[in-house]
């Protein structure tokens, strides 16, 4: 897998630190909104052994219309700055708008996180046009920052079905823009044109995601599913998160976008010993 400027083998699990450029995020209620403080947030996870940090200038949910151009504003120069300090470091940014991806590509960034399944067809060609990585989401074709209403998946296979064909398409799209498939990795983005038993079910069933042979990205930190599913509100999801992103490291995720890195990278760093692709950091018991 490459990542813009940077490569990973096949037997390595990634962690996307969230850093939210937003003054209104759903879980950090704007912690990073300043610039100063975002900068901590980088410089946090780097510590804590995140090898990309996830970028945002616009909250998913229904909120203050926010534009192109006040995106911007929001993320290039910070990415600029985030590219300087952190030459080894996965620089992803969140946005749909092919607009905002070509400016946060030329200051630096490698990835473009595409939470909104294509809404804007011209982002693949800004991957393709900067050698950048894509995410390919799915999202039922919900229109960018609402919230799904009543969505039902129909077709044999049901959700899943849905999700791999739409992420599969997506995935091939950017291949035939040229994007490096190497570069490309699908999202069944849980939430995201799903009611909570469609995300449970998405997790359920990732293993067939992960048999089509692109990288899966999964974004499960405090999702609404999991709270909904515990009856839990925001900052009380950690574990049921945990016990989420256990089954999608068992099916085989490669990159996992969260806010605690520490938390999960232990969580994924277990069940990948116990799959057998990773090996324990150390195995003397019962040998010396």
């Amino acid at each position: 897998m490459r990542l813009g400027r940077h490569g990973f083998g096949d037997d390595e699990a990634l962690m996307m630190a969230i850093v939210n450029r937003t003054p209104d995020s759903f879980f950090d209620k704007g912690a990073t909104w300043a610039e100063d403080a975002a900068f901590e947030r980088v410089a946090e996870v780097v510590a804590q052994g995140a090898e990309i940090v996830d970028i945002g200038g616009i909250k998913a949910a229904p909120g203050a219309e926010i534009s192109a151009a006040e995106e911007k504003d929001r993320v290039v120069d910070f990415v600029a700055r985030v590219r300087a300090t952190y030459p080894g470091l996965v620089i992803s940014v969140d946005t749909w708008r092919a607009e905002v991806g070509a400016a946060v590509c030329a200051a630096g960034a490698d990835v473009l996180n595409d939470a909104w399944g294509g809404a804007d067809p011209e982002l693949v060609d800004v991957a393709a046009e900067y050698g950048a990585a894509i995410i390919c989401t799915h999202t039922g074709g919900v229109t960018p920052r609402t919230r799904p209403y009543r969505i039902e998946y129909d077709r044999p296979g049901g959700v899943v079905a849905a999700a791999i064909a739409d992420t599969v398409a997506y995935a091939e799209r950017a291949l035939d823009a040229g994007v490096a498939r190497e570069s490309i990795v699908i999202d069944p983005a849980h939430d995201f044109g799903k009611n909570t038993f469609h995300s449970l079910e998405v997790t359920r069933r990732l293993g067939e995601m992960v048999e089509t042979g692109w990288p899966v990205l999964v974004s499960l930190s405090n999702k609404d599913f999991v709270g909904e599913t515990l009856g839990l509100d925001v900052g009380e999801r950690l574990i049921g998160t945990l016990a989420a992103t256990s089954v999608c490291a068992l099916a085989g995720a490669r990159i996992y976008r969260v806010h605690q890195v520490v938390e999960t990278r232990q969580t994924v760093d277990m069940v990948w010993s116990i799959a057998g692709r990773r090996a324990p950091l150390r195995a003397i018991r019962g040998i010396q």
